[in-house]
């Protein structure tokens, strides 16, 4: 190593960021091998495997209506694997998507609800709103289809990810923000709604769905923050003056 590279590597800033890297590695380290997963899975997808291969694997954890018919556990727990998103496109809508969900939804919010909650509630709040955002979409798009609000295609278009865990718990978490609570959950229902398409009278279902896991993540950061209330020590009691003295 020459003595510039050594000198980089010993200024005070780098010493700082590789502190707080540290420490973000042993506080979260659940969090932080489900990135390396992620990252990992989308390298292989976007660097190894050809397009046509790539397809294939994606539309085969997707979570569309055909898909969940057949193969329910095998394409709820492939969708886990992967982010639909981009990490080389930064002026695309997909790289702003990745941000939040890659982003703030796991590597900043989930990793914050490990550290605080530990990572039994942390990732179940997570699975559960990317289970419950899932399955509850169904219905929807079933009665869509049967008026005819969405076309017969989305019964197999691909529909994989994270996003609706990553939106449960973004929302959790804003919620539990003491001073920008309405501020952060507005913004945490916002941005699903604003880069919605609307199909007649319904927005696309995967805008149903991340509202659907934001409710979720709302229910669960209320009873989060409900238990950590109780928990919390009772103020002393004051006590009271006593009798005046009489000289």
């Amino acid at each position: 190593m020459s003595g510039s590279e050594a000198l980089c590597f010993d200024h005070p800033v780098m010493r700082r960021a590789a502190r707080a890297l540290g420490t973000y590695v042993s506080r979260s380290p659940v969090t932080v091998g489900y990135l390396a997963l992620l990252l990992a899975t989308h390298v292989w997808c976007t660097a190894v495997l050809s397009t046509a291969e790539a397809q294939r694997v994606l539309l085969g954890v997707s979570t569309h209506l055909d898909n969940l018919q057949g193969h329910p556990l095998r394409v709820l727990a492939g969708s886990l694997l992967f982010f639909d998103g981009t990490l080389t496109e930064i002026t695309s809508e997909a790289f702003a998507g990745t941000l939040i969900t890659l982003g703030l939804g796991v590597a900043v919010s989930l990793a914050w609800l490990e550290r605080r909650y530990g990572p039994g509630r942390a990732y179940g709040i997570f699975l559960l709103g990317h289970l419950a955002a899932t399955l509850l979409t169904v219905p929807v798009i079933q009665v869509a289809l049967a008026h005819g609000w969405y076309p017969d295609s989305v019964r197999h278009a691909p529909d994989f990810g994270i996003s609706y865990g990553a939106e449960t718990v973004l929302a959790a978490a804003a919620l539990l923000l003491p001073r920008v609570r309405r501020l952060a959950a507005a913004g945490v229902v916002a941005w699903p709604v604003l880069g919605g398409d609307w199909s007649g009278v319904l927005p696309d279902f995967t805008t149903i769905g991340h509202l659907l896991a934001a409710a979720v993540g709302f229910v669960c950061g209320a009873f989060l923050l409900r238990a950590a209330r109780r928990a919390a020590p009772a103020p002393a009691p004051v006590p009271e003056p006593g009798p005046a003295l009489v000289e």
